[in-house]
């Protein structure tokens, strides 16, 4: 069954700030959404310290490393880091033009899930820029291997996420979501699933300049008991894990500058997979084609979408 999608490009009503601690960095950081004009696409703007800033696409021809969370550039003194949650909103709530201004070096991690991101976006309301949206339509199963884990993109007359994970812990073992992706299905089934990690990994993380700012508030932590170090314990049963890796799925995808219609699946997969799924993608132009939907209609069918001519400029690939 296909799912409906929207037809035209939107943006934010209003600007709207959120603060809080940097997951790595463990300073204070600041976001401003800014609504942009239709064509804008996802912009991160970071202001450096001699008031100058560093712009940045969100495409997947500007990730730099990905080993920890998706950082956009290469330079750690420009970069911007950990846009992952915050694209997963963005993506989820369908937008499609924004301006994200940063005061730090990444985002805040607030409480280590996207639902702040989204009750920010919610807040101000979206606009319909009256400007047609462009998607992504994958027409040929494109997989990656590494190892034991994999990730292929597979035609689709929708927007599904099949996230399947396999840790060696007793607490979270083999675990998948499956299910199509529409803003509800996000905001009650993944944006409030946190990011996670084990104790016994704190201190080497703290050696190498990571997780500085990671604490209870903002991350589930398994104990050396294998149990959940959280007070309040799990928000999704017990499967909060793979949620959080879907979540981190979306957000990842999020940088092919456009959305997709097809099937995104994953067994063991993480940061690097995504990207790396997601240029595998982009490389192949006879694994995916340009839509937009018929002008008779705001809303349509993934099936009813039209090829077109893609443009000279395209977002997915700039």
């Amino acid at each position: 069954m296909s799912i409906e999608l929207l037809g035209f490009q939107t943006t934010i009503a209003a600007p709207v700030t959120l603060s809080g601690i940097g997951v790595h960095s463990g300073s204070q950081v600041s976001i401003t959404f800014q609504p942009a004009d239709a064509g804008t696409g996802i912009v991160f703007s970071r202001t450096l310290a001699d008031g100058s800033t560093a712009e940045y696409r969100a495409v997947s021809s500007q990730v730099g490393n990905t080993d920890l969370c998706t950082v956009l550039g290469t330079n750690m003194a420009r970069s911007v880091a950990t846009i992952e949650h915050v694209m997963a909103a963005i993506y989820a709530l369908g937008l499609d033009n924004l301006v994200v201004e940063v005061e730090g070096a990444e985002m805040p991690i607030m409480d280590g899930s996207s639902f702040p991101f989204i009750e920010a976006i919610e807040q101000v309301g979206i606009v319909n820029l009256g400007v047609k949206r462009r998607y992504i339509r994958v027409i040929k199963p494109v997989r990656i291997d590494a190892g034991a884990s994999w990730s292929e993109f597979r035609p689709y007359d929708g927007t599904r996420f099949e996230v399947e994970i396999d840790f060696d812990s007793p607490l979270i073992g083999r675990q998948s979501w499956k299910g199509d992706l529409t803003a509800s299905v996000f905001r009650d089934e993944l944006s409030r699933a946190r990011t996670f990690g084990f104790m016994r990994d704190v201190e080497r993380l703290w050696a190498a300049g990571y997780a500085l700012g990671s604490s209870l508030e903002n991350s589930v932590v398994i104990g050396d008991d294998d149990t959940v170090v959280n007070v309040e314990g799990l928000r999704y049963a017990k499967d909060e894990f793979v949620r959080h890796k879907t979540l981190d799925a979306v957000g990842d995808l999020a940088l092919a500058g456009a959305q997709f219609i097809g099937c995104y699946r994953s067994y063991r997969g993480g940061h690097k997979m995504n990207a790396n799924a997601l240029k595998a993608l982009l490389s192949d132009p006879t694994a995916y084609e340009i839509v937009e939907a018929p002008a008779r209609s705001q809303r349509v069918r993934a099936r009813e979408f039209v090829p077109v001519n893609v443009p000279e400029f395209a977002p997915w690939v700039g």
